[in-house]
């Protein structure tokens, strides 16, 4: 799934509510917040463009999205290539 220069990240929410979808670096890091509000159940969608919350383009390499929501939580790798 190696992407340049952004990303769609899909989801589904089985239940409405406050959600947190955001990015880290492997080290652990969160490195941007691309959804942190409520949203209804069903289909979603977030690009990513390859930057940090300052706006600063990300070095290549392995990074993580985790979203959360309630007691759900999904993490899944991405790979950013320049």
């Amino acid at each position: 799934n190696p992407f340049n220069p952004q990303t769609e990240i899909h989801f589904v929410l089985a239940q409405g509510g406050r959600a947190e979808l955001s990015v880290f670096n492997i080290l652990g890091q969160k490195v941007r917040t691309l959804v942190d509000g409520q949203l209804s159940p069903g289909a979603h969608r977030a690009m990513w463009d390859g930057r940090n919350d300052a706006g600063r383009q990300l070095a290549s390499g392995v990074y993580v999205y985790q979203l959360v929501s309630g007691n759900y939580r999904e993490i899944k790798k991405m790979i950013l290539l320049r």
